[in-house]
């Protein structure tokens, strides 16, 4: 089984000892991402829409250095602070995902690294 990292400039450095995502037996497997802006290193907190807006966009960095995209998705993780954020977080998704409707789980947590309220991880196929 031939296994590599996924590397992109175009999303956050990670934060601990783990690549952003890696490749393995035909499926990207992305790293959990908050919703920390690549340039500027900071959480982008002034509303859970812009937070998992960032988190998907850096995600879909990830996700274009393999040449692939939301629509290559077959499962995602949710993990929220709050529960209640949910509609507000499906709005988002849904826009971002356009149609695509991968599996996906969504769990509340007791916290998140940097204070993030949002982390989401995927797998995708390899196009």
């Amino acid at each position: 089984m031939a296994v590599s990292k996924l590397y992109t400039i175009n999303a956050p450095e990670p934060v601990g000892p783990y690549s952003q995502a890696i490749m393995a037996n035909g499926f990207i497997f992305t790293a959990g991402q908050l919703g920390i802006d690549p340039k500027t290193k900071t959480l982008v907190n002034d509303s859970i829409e812009n937070e998992t807006r960032q988190a998907l966009k850096n995600l879909e960095a990830v996700l274009a250095a393999a040449n692939a995209g939301f629509q290559d998705v077959v499962s995602v993780n949710i993990y929220l602070t709050d529960l209640g954020m949910w509609k507000n977080v499906n709005q988002v998704y849904e826009l971002m995902f356009d149609g695509n409707k991968p599996a996906r789980t969504t769990v509340q947590v007791a916290a998140l690294p940097m204070a993030g309220r949002i982390e989401i991880s995927l797998v995708a196929a390899i196009p």
